[in-house]
């Protein structure tokens, strides 16, 4: 699914989902028998379990806010509560079976963290499998920073920091404080929602699954994610990773930055690839400004600019190993929040002016492992 708000991203991103199609249902399994399961547990599942009755009002064509290659999104309303929610309806022919399915349910209500979208519950009666997530006002970060319409205001920088760094948190959540860790897989701007208050939640973990933080090991010999956003070792090999993550992490800083798409066709031939075109300007420091999105009209603070340049050159390191933790991002986007939070910081750029010594040492000819905390 491309996101739960906003429209569809079907025309403008390219889904691997040629091998995300799997047997049919094996059998069938009533809302009875999920509570059933539920009670004989023994983790402590959170997440509700609705019958298709209580969410049914939600699917009409005009609640739809999103649909891709795993289903529907609706904007819906719980009768009990009033609470307005995001009801995702899975595709019937979808990738788990039913007990699968409410495997992946209990695993995904024991996360919680304030920059992953909440799981409210979720629905398993007769063919329907629907989960009900918490409703996010404004949409996902690519409405905002690559839908921008003409009488929209751009995100400014400290925005886009600050979205950064929510959704880096949320990464660093699922790799190395969930037991046992997560890899996201689709990590990409339509999966970064925002709440009323633009602080980032990812979402849409139809494709994360539980796996090793093992540099060697993998979770799944299917590629399956977005076109542009996949590591290189990924695409090739099917070899997954939480170094996967960290690519399209990168992949998502540098949108941030530019205010392009991964791969935009609309483009010259030469720039129609966000990374491909990017690459020669990661080697020269004097050449950083050329990558910042022109609707910030030059109103960024130099360093931090060349700061989150290096962070993103860092995490699209074309090796797994010499790519950061997300530990480390967190660690370096934190800084660069509080530092672009101060006013005295935030200046108008302009090309004239010079680089330091310190910034021109961000990055060699070639790019080589640096140390995260030298940025600082």
């Amino acid at each position: 699914m491309s996101c739960f708000l906003g429209p569809s991203m079907n025309n403008k991103t390219r889904e691997n989902e040629g091998s995300s199609m799997a047997a049919p249902y094996q059998q069938q399994i009533t809302t009875r028998d999920v509570v059933a399961m539920n009670k004989e547990s023994t983790n402590n599942i959170e997440a509700e379990c609705f019958t298709f009755r209580e969410l049914a009002t939600s699917f009409r064509q005009e609640f739809l806010t999103g649909e891709g290659g795993f289903g529907r999104v609706y904007k819906g309303k719980l009768e009990k509560t009033g609470q307005v929610v995001a009801v995702k309806q899975l595709d019937r022919n979808g990738l788990q079976g039913n007990r699968e399915f409410l495997e992946e349910i209990f695993r995904l209500s024991l996360l919680h963290h304030p920059n992953l979208a909440n799981l409210i519950g979720y629905c398993l009666d007769g063919d329907q499998r629907l989960l009900v997530y918490e409703f996010m006002p404004l949409g996902s970060l690519e409405d905002h920073l690559l839908d921008v319409g003409v009488e929209q205001q751009p995100l400014d920088w400290n925005s886009r920091i600050r979205i950064a760094l929510g959704a880096a948190k949320g990464l660093e959540y699922l790799h190395e404080k969930a037991n046992p860790p997560v890899i996201y897989r689709d990590f990409k701007s339509s999966n970064i929602l925002l709440d009323e208050d633009f602080d980032a939640k990812l979402s849409d973990f139809g494709l994360a699954k539980l796996g090793s933080v093992g540099d060697t090991q993998n979770v799944s010999s299917r590629v399956l994610g977005t076109y542009g956003y996949c590591a290189p070792e990924y695409q090739k090999t099917g070899q997954l990773t939480v170094k996967s993550d960290v690519y399209s992490f990168g992949i998502v800083l540098l949108e941030l930055i530019t205010g392009r798409r991964v791969i935009d066709t609309t483009r010259p031939s030469r720039e129609q690839n966000l990374v491909t075109w990017a690459q020669p300007i990661f080697r020269d420091p004097n050449r950083f400004p050329e990558l910042a999105d022109p609707l910030l009209q030059g109103e960024f603070p130099e360093k931090c600019l060349n700061q989150a340049v290096a962070v993103a050159a860092m995490c699209l390191q074309e090796e797994p190993i010499v790519r950061p933790l997300m530990s480390d991002i967190v660690t370096t986007l934190s800084f660069m929040s509080e530092k672009t939070d101060s006013p005295t910081v935030l200046n108008h750029f302009h090309p004239s002016f010079g680089k330091t010594v310190e910034d021109q040492g961000v990055f060699q000819r070639e790019l080589a492992p640096r140390d995260m905390y030298s940025l600082l």
